[in-house]
């Protein structure tokens, strides 16, 4: 039987507590009939109206020019909301391309991948990737387990799923490294994030040895995968539905009949800032919205671990007012893969007064926006999408001090592969692998130049006691804010390289390139160094090149190898 307590709240919105006998919370949790909706262009007049839509109907988009909002309803909500003095217009196109996507799910059950999605694995098939690689690769990935789904816990491990991540790093270096969490698909539907996730680790272990950067990536740097943070919700969404949440059956079964969708939205369940924005209501109290936040602070099973995990792998870095700024040389940091509505978020979501860090977090999502050419804002600032509590990477950031972002990739939660493949893949992993090579010091390079087009001359492997030109390209200038402010550009002052081991490592030496044009005095500069390798013993060795910029920041390293042979000699055969 079904106990509810019923209340009105702030804003005129039902909120219900359900109390449940377990045998019918494992009922509820069937996989649901396909969703009846449609989608539509919704006006809003202000901020405030636009922090109404948003904690309680399905908001995809904001366009803040227009005033308008890109919302899924159900027929109920449609029906309610053509009642009010506000413009409502159906766009028919989106909507026939939504229902289009969830008969391509219903009539390719049997294949490979998502059905008809066949680019994007299944909650099995990524933990049978995961495992594969951590068995492939035992020296540079390792599975852990960051906790238990919803159903999972609830029935004692008879149902539901484990929540694993996968540690790459080169096990054989030990010592402190900076750390990179890295984790996607806490909203069940948004297709492309697990599989970008996972395609990340992949690409990194396998190119191993043959790619400069991800070698030396994987020895200085620990780098922890959650690809799958919802799995129970991404079963439901792998059918075709809009899911969101997580599967606590916590809305009404007369609701769920109207296209309501149970389950708590695991980020809006964080327990920093939990129901506590600034100014407006941010989430939902009421267990059938698409935003509920849950009965308490981390209530969530999959949240708990998440939090937990982050805890245990990241220092608290920051103190405990809203003021307080982690310290400038903190190192690691977190993003959060979500689709769609492109854009890089940093910190703070729940208020629009900037995050004691902004400046150093805004300029490193500029440089994650060079990558992607998203726009980039801060979440909760007026004018970029609205302002979230409970959120994880606000949690990250507020309770830990760690560096940390949200990227919406892509245009569609169900986005074909072609444009998976061709527009979307490529340049989220180029800004995962700057978001790695920055996790030393979040707060510091990403102000400083960038080092690209490494070359050696000769190409070849040279042997030993050859002379070898190193040619780079320095750039202060890579950044990009889609129409949000621009980045300062500083002229470059130095450029250096060293061996085999990032500088920052105790005892590593370094060695200074000079100008090609005789004076670093422009924001893009080429430079050289002529590197003896005389009593150099056989192997590949890494070079990594930094540069400086006029405020005296060093920016990230650039790898490449630089392959030395042993010098053989013949004897003179005479005729």
């Amino acid at each position: 039987m079904y106990v509810w307590l019923r209340r009105l709240s702030g804003g005129g919105f039902l909120a219900f507590l359900l109390l449940a006998l377990p045998v019918v919370l494992h009922a509820q949790t069937a996989p649901p009939a396909p969703q009846d909706g449609v989608i539509v262009r919704l006006s809003f007049v202000d901020q405030a109206d636009l922090q109404r839509l948003a904690a309680h109907y399905d908001v995809w988009q904001v366009d803040h020019a227009a005033h308008e909002v890109t919302v899924w309803l159900t027929t109920a909500e449609l029906q309610r909301l053509q009642t009010q003095s506000r413009r409502v217009r159906i766009d028919q196109a989106k909507t026939s391309e939504m229902y289009a996507a969830q008969r391509a799910s219903l009539e390719a059950q049997n294949q490979s991948g998502i059905p008809g999605y066949a680019c994007y694995r299944t909650v099995e098939e990524t933990y049978a990737a995961m495992a594969q690689l951590a068995a492939a690769y035992p020296t540079l990935a390792r599975q852990v387990t960051v906790g238990q789904s919803w159903k999972w816990v609830d029935s004692g491990g008879s149902a539901g799923y484990t929540i694993p991540g996968i540690v790459l790093t080169n096990q054989a270096i030990t010592g402190a490294k900076p750390i990179f969490f890295l984790m996607a698909a806490i909203h069940a539907r948004e297709y492309t994030t697990a599989e970008s996730a996972m395609r990340f680790a992949e690409h990194l272990v396998r190119s191993y040895g043959n790619d400069a950067d991800a070698t030396w990536l994987l020895d200085y740097t620990e780098i922890h995968v959650v690809p799958q943070a919802n799995p129970d919700g991404r079963k439901q969404a792998e059918t075709g539905r809009l899911w969101r949440k997580n599967v606590a059956p916590l809305c009404p079964y007369e609701y769920l009949e109207q296209g309501y969708g149970y389950g708590v939205d695991l980020n809006r369940n964080s327990s920093f800032k939990w129901a506590q924005c600034n100014g407006f209501n941010c989430s939902s109290d009421y267990a059938c919205d698409v935003t509920y936040r849950g009965a308490a602070p981390a209530s969530e099973p999959e949240v708990q671990a998440l939090e937990q995990y982050m805890r245990t792998i990241f220092p608290d870095a920051r103190g405990a007012l809203d003021t307080d700024a982690a310290p400038t040389d903190t190192p690691g940091l977190m993003i959060s893969l979500h689709s769609y509505y492109p854009k890089i978020l940093f910190p703070w979501g729940w208020t629009s007064t900037p995050a004691p860090n902004a400046t150093a977090l805004q300029t490193l999502a500029r440089k994650f926006g060079f990558y992607t050419h998203y726009p980039v804002c801060q979440s909760g600032a007026d004018g970029c999408i609205y302002q979230t509590d409970g959120t994880t990477d606000d949690f990250a950031y507020g309770e830990l001090g760690v560096a940390a972002y949200t990227f919406e990739l892509g245009t569609s939660f169900f986005q074909p592969c072609a444009t998976f493949e061709a527009t979307i893949l490529t340049p989220t992993l180029a800004s995962l692998t700057y978001a790695a090579k920055a996790a030393a010091q979040p707060y510091l390079t990403p102000a400083g130049p960038e080092v690209i087009d490494p070359m050696l001359t000769p190409d070849s492997a040279v042997v030993s006691g050859q002379v070898v030109t190193l040619t780079i390209t320095a750039d202060d200038s890579r950044y990009y804010s889609g129409g949000y402010g621009s980045e300062p550009v500083q002229t470059i002052q130095a450029v250096r390289y060293s061996i085999s081991q990032p500088s920052w490592i105790t005892g590593a030496l370094t060695y200074p390139l000079a100008p090609v044009d005789g004076a670093f005095d422009a924001a893009v500069e080429q430079a050289f160094a002529v590197i003896d390798t005389t009593g150099w013993s056989s192997g590949r060795y890494l070079l990594l090149v930094e540069a400086q910029d006029a405020d005296g920041v060093w920016g990230v390293p650039t790898a490449i190898f630089l392959e030395v042979g042993e010098r053989r000699f013949f004897p003179f055969m005479a005729r």
